[in-house]
């Protein structure tokens, strides 16, 4: 009996809100294909998926600002484990709201040592089913210059696994920042050997 009014309300949603009955919301689990997806670096050029997926392990972890505490953390993982990442056949891109110039503030401050896309209306979010809201700005000192870093949208902190055979691995949306990459590593490693 419980369950009705639960089913009725999401049906009004979907009614009151035409563009979810078109389009619901995306809910990728382990073995679903990873959405096939392209954006801006933050060099300005084009990233495809496409040229990465049946040749590496793609790590795709979505993060919620450039130039913040936490976030800086676990994108400081990831370059940190870059070179046992990379042994192992892993390619690492991240993914945000902020804007490509934001990106290269990020980049240069923390010498980071892999692509972070510019997902400024949280469509690359989206197709892999990832929360996002509103967008916001923070003011940071970059090589002594007050700067203020907008983001179109904030995205939640997942991270995804995608196999050589473009489907997911691991989905983990409880995050812990500042141990990501080795989490990942340790998990690429111990599934490649469970294959094996």
């Amino acid at each position: 009996m419980t369950r009705c009014p639960i089913i009725t309300a999401a049906l009004l949603l979907a009614c009151a809100n035409p563009l979810w009955a078109k389009n619901p919301p995306v809910s990728l689990r382990e073995g679903d294909a990873a959405p096939v997806f392209s954006g801006v670096d933050d060099k300005g050029n084009e990233w495809n998926s496409s040229d990465y997926i049946g040749r590496n392990v793609v790590v795709v972890y979505f993060y919620p600002a450039d130039m913040t505490s936490v976030c800086t953390r676990q994108a400081c993982s990831f370059r940190d484990q870059s070179e046992e990442l990379g042994q192992a056949g892993i390619k690492v891109v991240g993914v945000s709201g902020d804007s490509v110039k934001n990106h290269q503030l990020f980049k240069k401050a923390h010498s980071l040592n892999f692509p972070l896309l510019a997902d400024v209306d949280g469509s690359i979010a989206k197709a892999f089913g990832v929360p996002v809201r509103d967008g916001g700005e923070i003011t940071r000192v970059v090589d002594g210059k007050q700067k203020k870093l907008v983001r179109g949208v904030t995205a939640r902190r997942w991270t995804f696994v995608i196999g050589l055979d473009g489907t997911i691995m691991n989905r983990n949306t409880d995050v812990q920042a500042a141990t990501d990459g080795k989490s990942v590593l340790k998990l690429v490693r111990h599934l490649t050997a469970s294959a094996q």
